[in-house]
């Protein structure tokens, strides 16, 4: 075996060598792009999910099919509120298909109540910050949703845009509250986005959350006061 045949398997070892350093970074990248597309369209998903089910409910405060029969008093549509806490009166449908005319409700009044849970609930998952978002029907079992929902915070506001629940203007123990308009923030992470676990810690990325927020969602049964 010559010299410059030596030198021609050195070479060929070598930018093999790089070939094959450089498939392994290109299958990497490619495993990273895809774990992080699949995240944040899991995130996406999951906010879509919260936020429709939000925003159908709150539309729905007050309203109440047989209103000329059992009549909801507007003013004393909202029950109970707080920034993390609501409860209120409305008339949920009993069947949903669009052939039955129970579909807008059946005239009978149902509370609702929705509220977050404590982080030691999902103590769990790797994130520490997801909570568990509660609806409660009348006296039906809580039912939560589970989707790395790590923010659930409600604003109010009077009829005269004036914001409710502060030290100057607290909000009232008792109905009539006075809330003419709602602000709703939420937000949601992935609870399996990983980015470091240097000396046992765990992070996760902010890109892998998604935020929504609803500027005073007002609705005619309850916005007049």
């Amino acid at each position: 075996m010559g010299f410059t045949t030596l030198l021609d398997i050195v070479g060929s070892t070598v930018i093999g060598g790089l070939l094959l350093i450089i498939l392994m970074r290109m299958n990497m990248t490619s495993s990273q792009n895809n774990y992080d597309y699949t995240g944040e369209r899991i995130v996406q998903q999951n906010l879509v999910d919260v936020v429709q089910l939000l925003e159908y409910d709150f539309r729905k405060i007050g309203y109440c099919k047989g209103q000329n029969q059992t009549p909801i008093v507007q003013s004393k549509a909202i029950l109970q509120a707080d920034s993390t806490s609501i409860t209120y009166q409305t008339d949920l449908p009993i069947i949903t298909s669009p052939l039955s005319d129970l579909q807008y409700g059946d005239g009978v009044i149902d509370t609702v109540h929705y509220y977050i849970g404590p982080t030691s609930e999902l103590s769990s998952t790797p994130n520490p910050r997801d909570r568990i978002l509660y609806r409660v029907v009348n006296h039906d079992t809580p039912k939560g949703s589970d989707l790395g929902i790590t923010r659930f915070h409600l604003t109010y506001y009077d009829a005269l845009g004036n914001q409710l629940g502060t030290t100057s203007n607290p909000l009232p123990s008792t109905p009539p509250l006075l809330i003419a308009s709602i602000q709703i923030e939420v937000a949601v992470e992935n609870s399996t986005a990983v980015i470091d676990t240097t000396g046992g810690k765990v992070a996760y990325s902010w890109e892998k959350r998604a935020m929504w927020k609803q500027i005073r969602l007002s609705q005619k049964n309850f916005s007049k006061r």
